[in-house]
């Protein structure tokens, strides 16, 4: 991988910091109408467009929409599945064509989108489904698993693992493998840096947590594997690489599960992005350290799929 995360944060940085965090940090979780948070996301999402090259088409799998981003020079056959966060609750192609379109163009391969069920509507197990079933028929399509490389975005990289989860037990062929971008891997909210970084994280407060969690899941099935994956046995995945915010109370999500794959044998690349906040990479036309993020994640993807890994795509 290239050099390490920068320690010193941009002016750019700064604003968008504290325009977004003032914003975020107004809403009242437990009073919020999810509905309406969703559309008002869902509209104002409509003014990210694509990367420069990458070309934009819908589609349907499985009885899912999706959206396929095609870089002008890709690499045959390797694609990259982008999982779009949202709190399982909201995000779709539109909110998230943007950060993936730029990750492909930055690895030279196509990405694939799609939009799988959302809570409150649809509740766990229903998003996993959708996931381990698009991932299927992508396989039966002609593509090869080694060809496939799975990434997403806080719930996103939940699902992300509770995908690869569900298709070792079952016995499927693995990805080549998946990156994490700020993953929401413990609904629960037992981490440490829920505490330490309470007064750090500009978007979040950790009361709020279970309380978006109920939309997706019943208080039982907090500590179920497959929603919060911190809980899980993490032996026998595909390569991890994990980016997240050095100033996130989700911070302890990525460092446990980073630890547990490590301490099972796998291989895990984790990066802790000193001053970022939840899912920084979003803001790649606002601030160098999400262009450089998104790079990153680019030449990750590209050494996992593409032979000439040193060529520019």
């Amino acid at each position: 991988m290239p050099a390490q995360p920068p320690t010193r944060i941009s002016f750019r940085a700064r604003i968008v910091r504290a325009i977004t965090g003032a914003y975020l940090r107004r809403i009242d979780a437990a009073t919020a109408d999810v509905h309406v948070a969703r559309r008002r996301w869902h509209a104002v999402a409509r003014i990210m467009w694509t990367a420069w090259r990458v070309r934009l088409e819908y589609g349907e799998i499985q009885g899912l929409r999706v959206a396929w981003l095609t870089p002008k020079r890709s690499a045959p056959g390797k694609l990259l599945l982008y999982l779009h966060g949202g709190a399982y609750i909201m995000g779709d192609c539109t909110t998230h064509r943007q950060l993936a379109s730029h990750i492909a163009r930055y690895a030279g391969v196509r990405a694939l989108l799609p939009e799988y069920r959302l809570a409150p509507e649809y509740k766990f197990p229903a998003a996993v489904d959708d996931a381990v079933g698009l991932y299927r028929a992508l396989l039966a399509d002609g593509y090869l698993a080694e060809d496939i490389v799975i990434a997403g975005d806080s719930a996103g990289g939940g699902l992300t693992m509770a995908t690869l989860l569900s298709l070792r037990d079952a016995g499927d062929p693995l990805p080549a493998a998946a990156c994490l971008l700020s993953p929401w891997l413990d609904l629960a909210a037992t981490g440490e840096t829920m505490i330490s970084n309470a007064n750090r994280d500009p978007w979040f407060k950790a009361e709020d947590l279970p309380i978006v969690a109920k939309y997706y899941c019943k208080d039982e099935q907090m500590q179920h594997p497959l929603v919060s994956p911190v809980y899980a046995d993490l032996s026998g995945l595909p390569p991890l690489y994990i980016q997240v915010g050095g100033d996130e109370i989700l911070l302890s999500d990525s460092t446990r599960a980073a630890d547990k794959v490590g301490a099972g044998g796998g291989e895990v690349d984790i990066e802790i992005w000193p001053g970022m906040w939840h899912v920084f990479q979003l803001f790649v036309h606002l601030m160098p350290e999400s262009r450089r993020a998104n790079r990153r994640l680019g030449a990750f993807v590209r050494r996992m799929l593409v032979a000439d890994a040193t060529s520019e795509p």
